[in-house]
């Protein structure tokens, strides 16, 4: 299939879409598995597991290891030289793997019972970042020539909608008991119920590839010259690094989720204290966030595509996500309502910013290099949560040992990080706009469909 023409769009792409999006929600799903049910590790006695917060963002910074440390990008360049059905296969493969180490060490518990977890999250980590850039690379592929954004907000909807499955789930299937000790099968339920929907990504992936194939070899007879790619070399990856734009756009990532999900990994320990609520309602308020991008990242989607104006999307999200985290560090005490209203915000904001940065990325580099491209946005956006979501436990760990009736609690602590980490964002995403605005030739914010 011609990845540059404007005939490469096929109604098609829809069925290749519907395939793409399982394996990313179950991955979604299982990362969130445990954000609004955090609470299980304030105390280390609250579970036979006997993980504290410490302990717990050890874990979840373990997505990010590999990542960072060279996996990522290595796997990029991988990505385009071998393509996304063959590096595809291989890291959903090693997703489901991670995943299921990850299960087993909460299954058996014991005195190694973190370490294994640690290093079942790092292989699901770094499996699931490799699959969602192929996810990522095959819509910027079938979809060229047509409305990439709106297949791109779908994919994050949809993605995102795992999340908010697990937020409100979690808390049903491991329900707030005052003074239980939480067993072990108890606190593995989440996890045996994300392996079955990784079952369910892994067969949808192997039917993607398939239908990814047969559309190759169609293309291949119809125009055997068009469906021929620039050979990827190495020396193309300087290129990428030598790109401002894509460090504007790494950076902007990187910032944004950061305070987005590291936040969401502590979502319970942050909004039960601050609005005392308890952990089922607090579930429900997060889920606000994944909930309402799946109906306003298509309709963002959209209007990308129609009318263009990304960058100025980015800087309107970027604000809406720091007016959150200052409604969620200021905001009274003990009154929800301004809880609900931060996720307003930050549902926007999460919405808005992606429907915007991801196909921007396809403007900014050639086909060859894409895969090679969002690896590394990914690789710069691991760093960051790497960083933060290890940093947001060591804070709200720090802040225990504080008298309770303290102004700078452990909730307030992590909320003024995350403020920190917006105002920065909206910065680099104004610097992103007067780059549009210097570059009209690269059409950041002309409409695509």
């Amino acid at each position: 299939m011609p990845s540059g023409s404007r005939s490469s769009f096929r109604p098609l792409a829809w069925v290749a879409l519907a395939c793409l999006v399982v394996p990313m929600f179950a991955s979604y799903y299982f990362d969130d598995m445990f954000s609004s049910i955090s609470y299980l590790f304030e105390n280390p006695s609250m579970t036979a597991l006997g993980w504290n917060s410490a302990d717990y963002g050890l874990y979840a910074g373990g997505y990010s290891v590999l990542c960072v440390f060279g996996g990522l990008v290595l796997c990029g360049i991988l990505l385009d030289k071998w393509g996304v059905r063959i590096t595809g296969t291989i890291f959903v493969a090693m997703m489901v793997l991670g995943a299921g180490t990850v299960l087993y060490a909460l299954l058996h518990g014991g005195s190694h019972s973190l370490r294994i977890a640690y290093a079942g999250c790092m292989l699901f980590g770094l499996g699931s970042e490799i699959a969602g850039t192929a996810v990522t690379r095959s819509i910027a592929k079938w979809f060229r020539g047509g409305p990439m954004a709106l297949a791109m907000g779908l994919q994050l909807a949809i993605a995102r909608l795992g999340t908010a499955f697990a937020l409100v789930l979690s808390p049903r299937i491991v329900a707030q008991v005052d003074g239980h000790v939480y067993s072990l099968a108890e606190t593995a339920r989440p996890a045996v119920f994300g392996m079955g929907l990784m079952a369910a990504g892994l067969i949808l992936w192997a039917f993607f590839v398939a239908l990814d194939a047969r559309a190759d070899r169609n293309a291949a007879v119809a125009a055997p010259e068009a469906s021929k790619e620039e050979p990827f070399r190495l020396s193309d990856v300087l290129k990428v690094l030598s790109n401002k734009n894509f460090w504007l756009l790494g950076l902007l990532c990187v910032l944004f989720y950061s305070s987005i999900i590291a936040f969401k990994k502590f979502a319970g320990a942050i909004l039960v204290p601050r609005f005392d609520i308890p952990a089922s309602a607090a579930g429900w308020m997060v889920s606000m966030l994944p909930f309402s991008t799946v109906i306003f990242a298509p309709l963002f989607g959209m209007l990308v595509d129609r009318k263009g104006r990304g960058t100025r999307w980015m800087v309107l999200g970027s604000l809406l996500a720091l007016a959150a985290h200052l409604l969620l560090a200021f905001a009274p005490q003990g009154v929800p309502f301004w809880g609900y209203l931060a996720m307003v915000f930050l549902g926007f904001g999460y919405s808005l910013v992606p429907a915007a940065l991801w196909p921007s990325v396809p403007k900014i580099v050639p086909d060859k290099v894409l895969g090679t491209t969002f690896a590394l946005i990914y690789w710069v956006q691991n760093l960051g949560l790497l960083s933060f979501k290890m940093l947001a436990g060591f804070v709200l760990e720090g802040a225990s040992s504080r008298e309770a009736s303290s102004w700078l609690s452990g909730p307030v602590s992590v909320e003024l990080m995350f403020t920190a980490l917006c105002v920065a964002a909206v910065a680099v995403a104004f610097i992103f706009a007067r780059t549009s605005d210097r570059n009209p030739s690269l059409r950041l914010d002309a409409p695509s469909a």
